[in-house]
């Protein structure tokens, strides 16, 4: 039986069409479920979350909150690592039963010079842990001690394998400026009011708020 004149060219146009759809899908940035007003925001991690450097309500979890119009949870714990964390993580899901994980961990590793495959196996499984509960993910990186120092491949990568939205870059542009940060490693309180609105940023364009 004969092809009808023009079938193959309409294959074609389809196979086309099909192809670029794809593209576009790989192409599209990670994505949020939109939170509730209602819905809670768990910010988890260690000194960087819990605000060291900065006064009561002045950590970036706290001025997230004031952005976003959602409650956001400080979980942060000074001096904790990512196994700490990983340990940590269950009982704060549980306890607080949020939407949304911000997970801002694996400083304290870098500083006591720890494995970086083991932490970056502790940070996945703290997302698997997350996910598994049904608590979306957004992965916040923390720079490599050193003056220009941008944060370890494995936050990029897991921010990949995972499907997150990521932001890499506050903290390290927060601790190069003497005039946002309290000390080396810690921000103040207009650090951390840039890292919330950058984290802002990051939610609204992931479709959260």
């Amino acid at each position: 039986m004969r092809a009808r004149p023009g079938s193959g060219g309409w294959r074609g146009l389809a196979a086309l069409i099909l192809l670029a759809l794809l593209l576009a899908a790989c192409g599209r940035s990670p994505s949020l479920p939109r939170l509730a007003p209602d819905d809670v925001v768990l910010a988890f991690g260690d000194s960087l979350t819990s605000g060291v450097g900065a006064g009561r309500g002045e950590a970036y979890p706290e001025q997230l909150a004031r952005q976003i119009g959602r409650r956001v949870v400080n979980a942060g714990v000074p001096g904790e690592t990512t196994a700490g964390g990983l340990a940590r993580l269950g009982a704060e899901l549980e306890r607080h039963r949020p939407r949304l994980l911000l997970l801002c961990l694996g400083g304290n590793d870098m500083l006591r010079r720890q494995d970086p495959g083991e932490t970056a196996q502790n940070l996945r499984a703290m997302v698997r842990l997350a996910q598994d509960r049904g608590v979306a993910v957004a992965l916040v990186g923390v720079p490599q001690p050193g003056l220009f120092s941008g944060p370890p491949a494995y936050y990029a990568e897991i921010a990949r394998e995972f499907g997150l939205p990521y932001e890499g870059e506050v903290f390290g542009e927060v601790l190069r400026s003497p005039r946002l940060k309290s000390d080396p490693i810690h921000a103040n309180a207009e650090g951390y009011r840039r890292v919330a609105d950058r984290l802002a940023r990051l939610l609204r364009e992931a479709g959260a708020v």
